[in-house]
């Protein structure tokens, strides 16, 4: 017997779904421009095809750049207006001006708003498709818990939060020792006996074990488990659905089993990668270090008005394999700021002066970092450095955070593109998923990812 199966995306297929769309919408409209209007400036002939690719690449990259295939913008109306203006203004604008690898500047101006028209309109047309017809509940991915009945808020919103199209629909309590709450309206509660009616009656598309008590795993649970799984039905164990829903490593549910998650990425030994990411380094530590150079003027008048202290300020960071080093920044506080004692870094931080508010949204108090990339004290992408009072008082509590310095810590990096500034044990707990998610999967793709969104951070002023 066959189950009719919902249509669903998973979170990988609608990226995919964007890119692939995105380049035919826009190839197609303006191949139409060219028929319809004779215009002349995008012509399509074999000799000239690198011409479309260049065009694809660019929206591709500035697509990521201002957030476009982020799936949470990609399904918001309002801002997938934003984020696709952004992204085709760019995008025409650094391709008419790169002249070598695209068509040369049109002879008349209409060309150049026509050629911009196409490539706006045909991405907001497609984008707009998405957002009414896939990016709906009809879409939705319908899921199954299988946990203890004290994890389930925390579990659901692991995921629902990352995947607004994945819904947890019901749970199976796992844990044998609690007692049947009736009155749970979180999700709907499932009897044990009744998982098979309830998925095949539902179009479940996924079930998810998250239990750890196989105690709670009774011999007639696993018979429909195993019953499901010969009728096509998807199980799979939370800890990886987490991961690739999140792009974290869940390392407050899985406790100290170092076994799940190791061999760590293979960049982290492979010669020929680390070779081209120092010299990058070199290149960006230059650049940067040339932009600091030009910027310090500017500063430093800054500073005078604002901070009333020295320029810049060193202070002790943990390095590679818990070597301490000494970091460099541009000061954004006030002199003494800890005067009454260590403390975290927060939002409305008081010590943080006007002048170096501004500095830290733009990320410009760090560019002296790159003397320390220089030395190799640090990379241009990799986990944060942290203060060494805090690595010990962490450590104590979080498991898995020595391990964070298995590889340089960096300027930027998965961690800090994707989550705001750690203000709090717990909030260096999620900051710590994200660099071992990066540890795991370091990968030249994953560094261009981060470049990207420290791009978008930058440009969107979302420095901390």
């Amino acid at each position: 017997m066959f189950l009719k199966k919902k249509i669903h995306f998973e979170i990988s297929e609608r990226k995919v779904l964007l890119h692939i769309f995105d380049a035919i919408f826009v190839i197609s409209a303006l191949h139409l421009l060219s028929n319809i209007v004779h215009f002349q400036y995008f012509k399509f002939s074999s000799a000239n095809f690198y011409w479309e690719i260049v065009l694809v690449l660019y929206i591709y990259m500035f697509g990521s750049i201002f957030e476009m295939y982020n799936l949470q913008v990609a399904s918001n109306q309002f801002q997938v207006l934003k984020s696709t203006v952004f992204t085709a203004t760019t995008t025409v604008f650094f391709y008419i001006l790169t002249p070598i690898i695209a068509p040369g500047l049109p002879e008349k101006r209409l060309s150049i708003v026509i050629f911009y028209f196409g490539v706006l309109c045909s991405l907001l047309a497609w984008r707009y498709i998405y957002v009414y017809f896939l990016a709906t509940h009809r879409f939705v991915q319908n899921v199954v818990l299988i946990c203890d009945q004290n994890e389930v808020e925390e579990l659901v919103l692991g995921l629902e939060n990352v995947d607004p199209h994945y819904k947890i629909i019901g749970f199976v309590n796992s844990d044998s020792v609690s007692e049947r709450n009736i009155d749970f309206q979180y999700v709907k509660e499932i009897q044990k006996e009744e998982l098979k009616d309830f998925v095949i009656q539902n179009n479940v598309a996924e079930i998810v074990i998250a239990s750890q008590k196989t105690d709670g795993i009774t011999p007639d649970l696993y018979q429909q488990l195993l019953h499901l799984l010969e009728l096509g039905n998807i199980i799979r164990e939370y800890t990886q659905v987490y991961e690739s829903k999140t792009q974290r490593i869940p390392v407050h549910y899985i406790s100290r089993d170092f076994y799940r998650f190791f061999p760590f990425s293979r960049s982290n030994n492979n010669k020929l990668y680390l070779l081209l990411i120092r010299i990058l380094e070199y290149f960006f530590s230059f650049l940067g270090l040339l932009f600091c150079v030009v910027f310090i003027p500017f500063i430093y008048i800054g500073n005078f008005i604002g901070n009333k202290g020295s320029l810049f300020y060193t202070q002790e960071r943990v390095g590679k394999n818990g070597v301490v080093f000494e970091i460099y920044k541009f000061r954004s506080m006030v002199q003494n700021s800890e005067a009454n004692g260590i403390v975290f870094a927060t939002s409305g931080d008081k010590r943080i002066t006007p002048f170096g508010r501004f500095m830290r949204k733009t990320r410009i108090d760090e560019l002296p970092q790159f003397f320390n990339v220089l030395k190799g004290d640090m990379a241009v992408i990799g986990p944060r450095p942290e203060r060494p009072f805090f690595v010990n008082e962490i450590a104590q509590i979080m498991p898995f955070y020595e391990t964070r310095h298995v590889i340089k810590p960096g300027l930027t990096g998965w961690a800090q593109v994707n989550y705001s500034y750690g203000e709090s044990i717990e909030e260096s707990l999620i900051k710590l998923q994200y660099d071992l998610y990066y540890i795991k999967h370091r990968s030249v793709f994953l560094d261009l990812s981060i470049t990207f969104k420290t791009i978008t951070t930058i440009l969107f002023y979302r420095g901390q």
